[in-house]
């Protein structure tokens, strides 16, 4: 009896096969496997932020214009800023490196995550860097060249639900008229 409980162990030792879970070593954690986003060729090397992105990108970009306001204004004991001030300030926002935004994936839907975006998951693979910062700027200062500073510093003054309205909300912002999924481009008939 004692050489076979003998052979058992150095088996099982040597095996790894019944030793887990002996001398009270807790159960082991079930593992968890997540994927990262898979992207299309477009969201992979375009230098433009995809259309289904732009609304989640709009709010990143409210965001970080907010908090560069914000502080300018912290500076100057909250008061309303000069023009220069509040350009220097909407130039930082639109100028910074945006590294701690990426795209992550959520059942399926691609979303764009980062300060100022609501957490989507809190099990996932975040894919920052890459092309995310370049169009995070691009988009920035094209916002600000569209609406003008003056038009976005009244709106910052107004609060940060203003100036969500003005950049992501009006008629031609990019969640005026959001989609769940955007339609897949059809082909007319003469083009086949």
């Amino acid at each position: 009896m004692r050489a076979a409980l003998a052979a058992w162990l150095v088996l099982s030792l040597l095996g790894g096969t019944g030793a887990e879970g002996m001398c009270g070593d807790p159960p082991a954690a079930p593992s968890h496997s997540i994927p990262a986003p898979q992207l299309s060729p477009e969201e992979r090397l375009s230098p433009h932020m995809p259309e289904s992105l732009r609304c989640d990108a709009c709010h990143a970009i409210a965001f970080q214009i907010e908090e560069q306001l914000r502080k300018a204004e912290g500076k100057a004991g909250k008061k309303a800023l000069k023009e220069s001030d509040y350009i220097v300030a909407l130039e930082t926002s639109c100028s910074q490196d945006w590294e701690s935004y990426g795209v992550m994936e959520l059942d399926g839907e691609k979303r764009l995550s980062g300060p100022g975006l609501p957490r989507q998951q809190p099990l996932s693979v975040l894919m920052s860097g890459g092309p995310w910062p370049g169009r995070l700027s691009k988009l920035c200062h094209g916002y600000v060249g569209e609406q003008g500073e003056a038009l976005i510093y009244d709106a910052h003054r107004r609060g940060p639900a203003a100036l969500r309205q003005l950049l992501c909300h009006g008629d031609k912002g990019p969640c005026a008229s959001r989609k769940e999924r955007p339609e897949p481009h059809k082909a007319l008939q003469n083009e086949l």
